[in-house]
């Protein structure tokens, strides 16, 4: 992805379920990932980033943990919604505020949890099942 050794790409289970329903793969992901570190997609400000996904067919809010962590959080159709609410854009901007204080700890919790999925790091793609 960058390099940077700490950047590595997550998702939610949420976000993940999603992802398989609109066969988006985490490769793709991967390489979405690559623009959002290199600064070539909506900074909607606050830690919290949207991008294109599936040739165009999808949106992915994207929420940041200090430039090191990115969390894909939320993902939805772009036939079925034109852009975030400006309260749901808040609420993205307090989580990534939260996620922000996430220890290494923490974050592995998580990851043992089912709760986040770890799809790239640096330039590696996770292998999912």
């Amino acid at each position: 992805m960058s390099s940077n050794a700490s950047n590595r790409a997550f998702k939610t289970a949420r976000f993940s379920k999603d992802a398989k329903k609109a066969k988006i793969k985490d490769v793709e992901l991967c390489l979405a990932m690559q623009q959002v570190v290199l600064g070539q997609v909506d900074d909607l400000g606050g830690g919290v980033f949207k991008t294109r996904l599936n040739n165009n067919l999808s949106r992915s809010v994207i929420v940041a943990k200090g430039g090191n962590y990115w969390i894909y959080e939320y993902l939805f159709a772009k036939k079925d919604r034109a852009n975030i609410e400006s309260d749901e854009l808040l609420a993205f901007r307090l989580l990534a505020n939260s996620y922000a204080g996430l220890t290494e700890l923490q974050l592995g919790q998580l990851l043992v949890n089912g709760d986040f999925v770890e799809i790239c790091h640096d330039d590696k793609t996770e292998i999912q099942k």
